[in-house]
């Protein structure tokens, strides 16, 4: 989705030249343009092309030099490779920017660098979500696709009822800027020295391809439909989640709350989305009622359990994998207080 900005960032370039586009007022900035960690230079669109500088004048997006095509891998953007894509003599050509996932790292990693080009990120670290509001707890699509590969996405509840973890066979990536090498370092060999994990559980082989078709309202296909036209591009609030399930297939929420919830009714059974951790927990509960309790799983009968995160707990095998992976490889994992968990 657009969101429209008063001045949008200037080009970055490591001379601090600017060159004006159209009939913005980026002349008034330019004593900004060449920190990278100005309050102007933070605004930089995330996931944005490499910048170029040539002839001392910085070029981005559809302006007179050739933009780096999305077929260039960004983790390789050399000023050799960059001449080949774009035409541009190497000597005219210095990498002042890169894709960046705007993910922040979790308190206890080691933080990135900060450097130009790409040596800004250092690979292999935690990351949270990169909100718009106030920070977030909930870790990066990546790190929790690593964590599925290992602990199976079904979570601790169903492990109840499963001899093994379920794992994906597959991710499938849509057409976008892409790496084979940074997933299957992001999604798989960050954990693949895990050992000593409970019976069951492993480091899942996981196929990593990517398909031609795009995404239509991927960021690379809204910026080439919206041109020249001003603001920009921030994530859309609105989710939906499909399941195969006939009596509640859809799933639509804004900003964490069903569409049409009022300001009145947050905090109603309504204002819950079906796969909030209370409605999972409550089709658990319904699980459990239909099974006469001494065919329960013994996970569930050795001792008295009442809330969510004493179910939870219960369930041992998942619970000891977690831990040693967070042992050996997440050990800056953000967990979120014990407190959240205390609903029965």
């Amino acid at each position: 989705m657009l969101e429209f900005e008063e001045q949008p960032c200037c080009p970055v370039s490591n001379n601090s030249s600017v060159e004006a586009t159209g009939n913005l007022e980026v002349l008034k900035n330019k004593r900004n343009c060449g920190d990278l960690h100005s309050p102007l230079a933070k605004k930089m669109r995330l996931g944005t092309p490499a910048r170029l500088v040539t002839n001392g004048i910085g070029h981005h997006g559809k302006q007179e030099s050739v933009p780096v095509t999305p077929d260039v891998n960004s983790s390789n953007l050399t000023g050799e490779r960059l001449a080949t894509v774009t035409g541009i003599s190497p000597h005219d050509v210095k990498v002042v920017d890169i894709y960046r996932t705007g993910a922040k790292c979790v308190p206890g990693e080691a933080g990135d660098s900060r450097k130009p080009g790409a040596a800004y990120h250092q690979v292999g670290l935690l990351r949270v979500k990169p909100g718009r509001g106030d920070r977030t707890c909930s870790m990066s699509c990546s790190d929790k696709v690593a964590r599925w590969n290992v602990l199976g996405c079904q979570g601790a509840l169903l492990m109840h009822f499963l001899e093994e973890p379920i794992y994906l066979s597959a991710v499938v990536i849509g057409k976008c800027p892409y790496s084979q090498e940074v997933m299957q370092r992001a999604l798989i060999e960050r954990c693949q020295k895990v050992s000593a994990l409970p019976k069951g559980f492993r480091v899942e082989e996981l196929k990593i391809q990517q398909s031609n078709l795009q995404f239509e309202q991927s960021r690379c296909a809204v910026q080439a439909k919206r041109g020249d036209s001003p603001g920009r591009l921030v994530p859309c609030g609105a989710a939906i989640s499909w399941s195969a399930v006939p009596e509640h297939p859809l799933d639509v929420t804004a900003n964490g709350f069903p569409q049409g919830t009022t300001k009145k009714g947050i905090g109603s059974l309504q204002a819950r989305s079906q796969i909030s951790k209370m409605e999972l927990f409550r089709s658990f509960q319904k699980l459990l009622s239909r099974i006469a309790e001494d065919k329960w799983p013994d996970s569930l009968r050795v001792q008295k359990l009442d809330t969510y995160h004493e179910y939870k707990e219960a369930a041992s095998a998942y619970q000891e994998a977690w831990s040693t992976l967070r042992e050996q490889a997440f050990g800056s994992w953000i967990r979120n207080p014990s407190d959240y968990h205390q609903f029965k």
